[in-house]
C-alpha cells in the first residue's frame, strides 16, 4: 500500500475506495459532477512515497460527499454520517447509530440487526457469482457497475490532488 510501483496508492486509495463505494451504492450509481481532493503527507518519514491524509469531495446535483481517508488517526475509525433535509444518521460503528428524524423529538440510539455472515463474505459471494451464476443488483457494493465508478472517482481524485484543481467527471 505504500509503494506506488507495486500498486500502492496511499490513504487516498486504501480508505478512499470505501467512501466512494458506499457513496455510489447509496446514490444508486449516480456519478459525481465534480471531484476535488487534497492529499497530504503528515508522516513523510513513515510514508515517504504516498499520501497518508486525504480529503475527497464529490459534488452531485443535489448532494455532496466528503471522504476523509487517513492513516493518521489516533485510533481505528470506521464511522459515517449522513445528513438529510430533516435529520441525520451518525453511524458510530456497525452496531451503534444515533438517529435524528425530528429536532423536536430529539435523537435516539439505534442498534441495527447483525448482517448474516454469508452476506458479508466476499469469497463466498465470488463463488456464488462465478459458479452458481448469482446476479448482483446494479450498483450494489460488489457490482462491476459500482466499482467502475469508484475506480474513476479515485483516478480523478488522484489527478485533482496532483494538479490542485477541481475536475469534472468527463476529465478522464
Amino acid at each position: 500500500m505504500t509503494d506506488p510501483i507495486q500498486n500502492g496508492g496511499g490513504a487516498l486509495t486504501d480508505f478512499g475506495c470505501y467512501g466512494a463505494n458506499i457513496a455510489t451504492w447509496f446514490l444508486e450509481g449516480q456519478a459525481p459532477l465534480r471531484i476535488s481532493c487534497i492529499a497530504k503527507q503528515a508522516k513523510p518519514d513513515r510514508y515517504p512515497d504516498v499520501d497518508d491524509d486525504t480529503t475527497i469531495i464529490l459534488e452531485y446535483p443535489k448532494q455532496q460527499v466528503l471522504i476523509q481517508a487517513s492513516w493518521n488517526w489516533s485510533h481505528n475509525r470506521k464511522d459515517m454520517q449522513v445528513y438529510g433535509s430533516n435529520g441525520y444518521i451518525d453511524a458510530k460503528t456497525s452496531r451503534e447509530m444515533i438517529v435524528l428524524e425530528s429536532e423536536k423529538k430529539g435523537s435516539y440510539t439505534h442498534k441495527p440487526p447483525s448482517i448474516a455472515s454469508n452476506q458479508k463474505d466476499p469469497f463466498r459471494l465470488l463463488l456464488e457469482v462465478t459458479k452458481y451464476n448469482k446476479k448482483l443488483p446494479p450498483f450494489s457494493l460488489y457490482s462491476l457497475e459500482n466499482n467502475q465508478i469508484v475506480s474513476k472517482i479515485l483516478s480523478l481524485a488522484k489527478k485533482a490532488a496532483e494538479t490542485n484543481q477541481t475536475l469534472n467527471w468527463n476529465a478522464l
